[in-house]
């Protein structure tokens, strides 16, 4: 049970913030404090203070203006340091990782009067290596280096190099932390990533510089806090190399994923392998012909050159293969429409044909034999490193190691690839997606190879859940339909975790109106509604105060925009012309100014735009927000679901749409005292069965749509 000694922590705690905040306690909020306590509190040990029960995951979903961070912050980080465990919160998105650190965590550290330390942590990318810089300002020419991918420039011009020898000054006086973040301009991803590094091509505690590492200084800070703030990525990444590697040991660890609803399609991004064929073969053979003077610095350690001396040939080997084999994936690829917007060639239930199977078998035994020899490689690096090997300068084997650790990287990733496409029979249970993208750039065209599992249910529950100390998932949006059915199949938690509906404190009844306008029609037919919208916008938007339109399509939207009458075009700003930070602020500045403002946008406005007050007092949905048909995760889940003898539509695209809709609708009231009305522009939602679920599923608005 709750210790009696952290329950009252929690609760004084909870009571110094509402009274120094002079706010009145929220319904929602106490629920939530209280389920999340129940959950952590009540988990088993055994007498090495490990978790010995299952019933260790707490599911909750907390409408809009619940104070969710207040809630799980003060009901977790009691709990977390009497157990001796660490609290890492993960967000989905930078600006509400920010607001945390920035903004809500000193606020209840100031009025709750908690004792706690706080540290926001990021991943190897976001840091300088300095070992990479010193190395790029060591050498007057022109610096080469093996890319990746054939669209990334290796020659470094002089604009990069002043901007080089600005970061080393600044690094040399104090003046910056190495954190990417916190340079004073935005910096190319080309021109950041000859600088940074990853968990492959750092030589770690082995490096020259680990004193002023930038990375191990913030990682080093991380393990004397009670409370790590990251996000979801971070997270998975770590989790992907074994946890503990950037954060703390899940079994030592309690988290707590806010923005929950995001989890399974980033978890699915970090499953998920991939490769371009063609830029394989140009590295393989760029690689093949630099191989001479990657290790011809070290080539006193004649041990290493020994175990080197098969490498050129094993690299042309597999070069060979794959471009003996190029046509096939041409072949295979022949009928693809290139003038689709996302051209690709997706395998019915991720079977691929017979031929492509046997390519990846061949290259599945090649990609292994490279990298049984890079792992040979680099574990004997890093041997002569902790000898300090006595003929060969050490700056030689630390300039070295990097290169051999990317390699590395790239035939694992490729060899994880070609493992999955070797075998592709049907697995009903863990099904996976298999696909080929075409991709132009720079006038090349090439083969983007993928495969993915289908849901990341698996992964998680052996990755995370099963392994976490603890774990509360949040989100205004986790139940589709009413139900947490789709979050439990696509997240993988289990049965019996806790899942809990928080309410929200808002009178939506009183503060908002759900309309359908009887000009509405029936979205199904896209150009008969195209024209409705064109014709029913400017008669329903009131063009002096602030409205937020939400398209399920580019195409209807541009269309809509360019046919709205001159007086009223004047009002609107429209996604894609400016960032939509920058379009949030116009619009803002114009309400600021007692003028109306509309605001066209997709799928991204909305979740995590904030309108409050007269920034927002009318939300037009255009259509019910179905899933585009074409995408190849969701295509082959719904594959998977009509073979195993369900119904797609019903099991997939409906909750979908039911959590689009949800989160679209909650643009309009983000505090107590906002009003407005929303107005769904499609008819189907009053005249199809499915209309009436989708309907039920929403926040019980006025206006007796029901």
């Amino acid at each position: 049970m709750l210790n009696e000694d952290t329950k009252k922590v929690i609760q004084q705690a909870y009571r110094k913030f509402l009274a120094s905040k002079e706010l009145n306690p929220r319904y929602g909020q106490k629920l939530m404090i209280a389920e999340i306590a129940r959950t952590l509190g009540n988990i088993k040990m055994d007498d090495h203070e490990t978790r010995s029960s299952d019933s260790h995951v707490c599911v909750i979903e907390a409408g809009t203006g619940t104070g969710k961070t207040v809630a799980y912050l003060l009901a977790a980080l009691p709990i977390a340091k009497a157990l001796n465990k660490k609290l890492v919160l993960a967000t989905a998105t930078v600006a509400l990782q920010e607001q945390v650190v920035l903004k809500d965590l000193p606020e209840l550290l100031h009025h709750s009067e908690l004792d706690f330390q706080f540290r926001l942590a990021k991943g190897r990318g976001r840091y300088l290596c300095l070992a990479k810089l010193d190395k790029l300002l060591s050498v007057d020419d022109e610096v080469q280096f093996i890319p990746l991918y054939e669209d990334e420039q290796s020659g470094i011009t002089t604009t990069e190099n002043k901007l080089y020898a600005g970061m080393m000054e600044k690094l040399s006086h104090g003046d910056w932390d190495g954190d990417r973040d916190n340079w004073e301009d935005e910096i190319e991803q080309t021109t950041w990533q000859r600088v940074t590094t990853d968990h492959r091509q750092c030589t770690g505690r082995k490096c020259s510089f680990i004193r002023s590492c930038s990375f191990f200084k913030a990682r080093e800070e991380l393990d004397d806090v009670d409370l790590v703030v990251a996000n979801h990525d971070l997270v998975l990444a770590d989790l992907a190399l074994g946890g503990g590697a950037i954060l703390s040991a899940p079994e030592e660890t309690i988290y707590i994923f806010d923005e929950g609803h995001h989890l399974p399609d980033k978890a699915l991004n970090h499953f998920a392998t991939h490769g371009r064929y063609r830029s394989t073969i140009r590295w393989l053979g760029q690689t093949e012909g630099q191989w001479q003077s990657i290790v011809g610095p070290i080539a006193e350690a004649s041990y290493f050159m020994q175990m080197a001396a098969p490498m050129e040939a094993k690299l042309k080997s597999v070069r060979t293969v794959m471009e003996t084999h190029l046509f096939l994936i041409q072949a295979l690829t022949a009928e693809v429409d290139r003038e689709q917007f996302s051209p690709r060639l997706r395998f019915p239930e991720g079977v691929v044909p017979e031929e492509l199977e046997v390519l990846a078998v061949e290259l599945q035994r090649e990609f292994s034999d490279l990298v049984q020899l890079l792992g040979k490689l680099n574990k004997e690096m890093n041997t002569l490193l902790d000898e300090d090997y006595p003929t060969v300068p050490r700056v030689d084997l630390e300039n070295t190691l990097p290169i051999l650790g990317s390699m590395l990287s790239r035939a694992e990733s490729s060899f994880e690839l070609w493992t999955s496409y070797a075998d592709t029979r049907v697995d009903k249970k863990f099904p996976h997606a298999r696909w080929i993208s075409l991709l132009e750039y720079n006038e090349l065209s090439d083969f983007e190879m993928v495969s993915s599992p289908i849901l990341a249910s698996r992964a998680l529950e052996k990755d995370l859940w099963s392994r976490c100390f603890g774990a509360v998932v949040t989100s205004a949006t986790l139940t589709a339909l009413n139900s947490f059915d789709r979050f439990k199949y696509r997240a993988g938690t289990y049965d019996n975790s806790h899942y809990v509906i928080v309410p929200s404190p808002f009178d939506y009844a009183a503060n908002a109106d759900l309309v359908v306008p009887e000009a509405a029609i029936e979205a199904k037919d896209a150009q008969a509604h195209t024209e409705s919208l064109i014709s029913l916008l400017p008669s329903i938007i009131d063009k002096a105060s602030g409205s937020l339109v939400l398209f399920s399509s580019r195409k209807q939207m541009q269309e809509v925009y360019e046919n709205m009458p001159r007086e009223f075009k004047t009002l609107i700003l429209i996604q894609g012309v400016e960032s939509k930070q920058a379009l949030v602020r116009k619009h803002k500045k114009r309400i600021d100014n007692k003028e109306g403002s509309v605001l066209f946008g997709l799928a991204s406005f909305s979740e995590g735009v904030d309108l409050p007050g007269e920034y927002c007092t009318h939300v037009l949905i255009a259509k019910i927000p179905f899933s585009v048909p074409d995408d190849p995760l969701e295509a082959a889940l719904a594959e998977w679901i009509e073979a195993s003898g369900g119904n797609a539509f019903m099991q997939i695209t409906v909750p979908d749409a039911a959590i689009k809709l949800v989160q679209a609708c909650g643009r309009l009231l983000r505090t107590e005292s906002d009003k407005g009305r929303i107005s769904i522009l499609d008819k189907r939602i009053l005249t199809k069965r499915y209309g009436r679920a989708l309907l039920n599923s929403l926040p019980p608005f006025g206006g007796g749509v029901r």
